[in-house]
């Protein structure tokens, strides 16, 4: 029988509610069809953005979306998309699919869709082929309040006040598709660049610099050297691929235990990506008054067959959701350090929460994993620790059990808690120190390790509720099944 111990009279550190975040990038279908369907579709939709996706994402209460891009973010000019549609540029996608873009989905939408979700838009400019003059201009066009070429533009394109802006990115895999830079040129980038983003009013822009691509740690220690004293945070982008290989990434569906093991130890580095660069920011921001933000995670597999390869569309299986509820219990864990996190991608593309077909659209096993976890938003970690063995198939061990732990304002105590083992169900006695218990309420999300929703099946794979536990005086007991994504709430 493996232990848990909670001390609920050890609060750690506050888990951001951003660190449920989201990512929508145009990129295949994420933004049109996936959320942006325009006014006269005939999907139902208010102001041109699809209700069902909308209300699907309010039920797990995204707390923020970042937008354009990724890599569409570094050639993207916001001027493009504002004013009336019909007289906005249309032009190649050359980073995603060869599609027209034909921008009316730009920023007024982006806002819109925003409000419809109740969320706080998260916003990259475009350092790597526009100017300082443009990003200056970005901003002050959506958060000035007062006299101004940019204010009387917003206002002639019917938005009288400014809107509300605090996140925004300066630029976006400047290491890469964003301009190939060493990190000293973008740290001096950066450093003039940020200087242009400025506050307006009561408006307080919180400054996000490209961070590192994975274990690059001497990225994050010129960065924080030269440029920290100007940023509130810096990202990091890692996703998870079964293979090594970025041509042979491995199906999303048709996997085997081996293929299970290895996806699950390699979703697990996220451990380590984020101790380490939290290390060196230590160095030179020991108050941890700088972020780290993991603007970009999740699974990367082969697209669907008979899809566009650029629109990276895949589908989503119980391995994904083993997936998610680790990084998510990672970025609970490290929540000193991380203060936000976004999942790539919201809807169509990568791990998506949300598939869409024409008017269907379906939730996916990841999707369930953000429900299950959405207790812990703007909760405090509790300390906890786990006893549990290793599982797997040769060298692709890894730990049985992986869990996180929270209490949230009015003093309940949410355990997340994955099973990574596909074939045995672990039953564990919970000690819990300080906190005397009266009920508990859960939920499992569990199945084959390759099944998935699908528009015939949508509901294949979803959380039922869990009763599989009893109370002890100074805890609970409790089994939890194989392959399986478990929240329990403990009052």
């Amino acid at each position: 029988m493996e232990r848990l111990h909670i001390n609920a009279n050890r609060k750690k550190s506050k888990i951001n509610k951003e660190i449920y975040g989201h990512f929508s990038e145009h990129l295949g279908r994420c933004i049109y069809e996936g959320i942006y369907v325009g006014e006269n579709s005939p999907i139902p939709n208010t102001n041109g953005i699809r209700n069902d996706v909308v209300e699907a994402l309010k039920r797990i209460k995204v707390p923020v979306l970042r937008w354009p891009g990724g890599c569409f973010a570094d050639e993207y000019h916001w001027r493009d998309g504002i004013g009336p549609k019909e007289t906005r540029k249309r032009m190649i996608n050359t980073h995603w699919g060869g599609v027209v873009e034909d921008n009316s989905f730009g920023t007024h939408e982006f806002m819109e869709l925003c409000r419809q979700l109740e969320c706080e838009p998260y916003i990259t400019g475009n350092l790597g082929s526009g100017t300082v003059e443009e990003m200056q201009s970005w901003v002050e066009y959506m958060t000035f309040d007062g006299v101004s070429p940019m204010a009387e533009l917003r206002k002639q394109n019917g938005r009288e006040e400014p809107w509300h802006l605090k996140y925004f990115g300066i630029g976006n895999e400047s290491w890469g598709c964003g301009g190939n830079m060493r990190p000293e040129y973008y740290a001096d980038l950066y450093r003039r660049y940020q200087t242009y983003v400025r506050n307006y009013g009561n408006n307080k822009i919180y400054k996000v610099a490209c961070g590192p691509a994975g274990d690059d740690y001497n990225w994050t220690e010129v960065l924080m050297k030269l440029a920290g004293k100007f940023m509130d945070a810096l990202a990091l982008h890692h996703y998870t691929l079964p293979n090594d290989s970025w041509e042979h990434k491995g199906s999303a569906t048709e996997f085997n235990e081996k293929d299970w093991y290895r996806t699950l130890r390699k979703t697990l580095y996220m451990d380590e990506l984020v101790t380490r660069h939290s290390w060196v920011m230590d160095k030179y921001d020991p108050d941890k008054k700088v972020g780290l933000i993991v603007d970009e995670w999740g699974t990367w597999y082969d697209v669907e067959p008979g899809t566009n390869p650029g629109f990276l569309y895949q589908q989503n299986t119980m391995r994904d959701a083993l997936v998610a509820g680790i990084n998510l219990n990672i970025f609970n864990k490290h929540s000193e350090r991380v203060v936000m996190a976004n999942i790539a991608q919201t809807v169509n593309v990568l791990q998506a929460v949300i598939l869409t077909e024409g008017t269907n659209m379906i939730l996916t096993p990841t999707y369930h994993v953000f429900d299950l976890y959405k207790e812990h938003q703007d909760a405090e970690l509790l300390e906890s620790s786990l006893t549990t063995d290793l599982v797997g198939i040769e060298e692709e061990a890894v730990p049985c059990l992986h869990e996180s732990v929270s209490m949230d304002k009015d003093g309940r105590i949410h355990i997340t808690i994955c099973n990574l083992s596909l074939s045995e169900s672990r039953t564990i006695r919970a000690e819990i120190a300080g906190k005397a218990i009266k009920s508990v309420t859960g939920r499992v999300l569990t199945g084959e390790m390759n099944a998935y929703n699908t528009f015939d099946n949508p509901e294949k794979v979803k959380p039922v509720e869990f009763k599989n536990y009893k109370l002890l005086e100074d805890g609970l007991e409790f089994t939890v099944p194989a392959c399986s994504v478990m929240a329990l709430t403990v009052e």
